[in-house]
């Protein structure tokens, strides 16, 4: 009877294994869904300051409509971009370089730079972009895991097995991360 016993429960071992598998690669599965989630919420909060940003410069600088309205382009196609983390992030990533030129713009007009209002909006524009950087990071962490066990022997076997793809991180270009030069501004 012990003989069958043992070997019962080394035939069983294996479907354990896959189980224990299976659901820790739903789980950071849903842990990115969750990340993802928070990036979406820091993005549309983003997106809700933009048009204030905008309005608030364009009393200042007339000038620089072409400027001003590619941000605002940018920021629709991004509030209407549903995709995948890889399809936002080519919109996000235009967007933040557009941001960088207005900021870069709003220097060339200290009494723009003197005004409350447009104060008070930069601080929250800075505020919600250290967010998205903070949710971006825990997304990527949690990509990160979630592609290591469907890459790594013996859990990629059962990924595939089961049709998990690894998925995209939420990548920033080397230009995003470059801060403005302000200095050589004609103004």
């Amino acid at each position: 009877m012990e003989p069958l016993i043992i070997v019962g429960i080394i035939a069983f071992l294996p479907v354990i294994y896959i189980v224990v598998i299976f659901n820790t690669l739903i789980s950071l599965k849903n842990y990115i869904r969750n990340s993802w989630s928070n990036i979406d919420t820091e993005l549309k909060r983003r997106y809700d300051l933009i048009p204030n940003l905008v309005a608030t410069v364009k009393g200042y600088a007339v000038h620089e409509r072409e400027v001003l309205e590619r941000v605002t382009e940018l920021r629709t196609r991004c509030v209407a971009n549903n995709g995948t983390p890889r399809e936002q992030a080519v919109d996000e990533n235009q967007l933040v370089d557009a941001l960088k030129q207005f900021l870069v713009v709003v220097e060339k007009y200290p009494d723009l730079k003197a005004d409350k209002h447009y104060l008070e909006l930069q601080k929250e524009l800075i505020n919600t972009e250290d967010r998205i950087q903070a949710a971006r990071r825990f997304f990527n962490g949690n990509v990160r895991d979630y592609r290591n066990k469907c890459e790594t022997f013996p859990s990629n076997i059962i990924a595939a097995i089961f049709g998990f793809k690894p998925e995209s991180f939420f990548d920033v270009p080397p230009s995003v991360r470059e801060v403005p030069d302000v200095g050589n501004i004609q103004g």
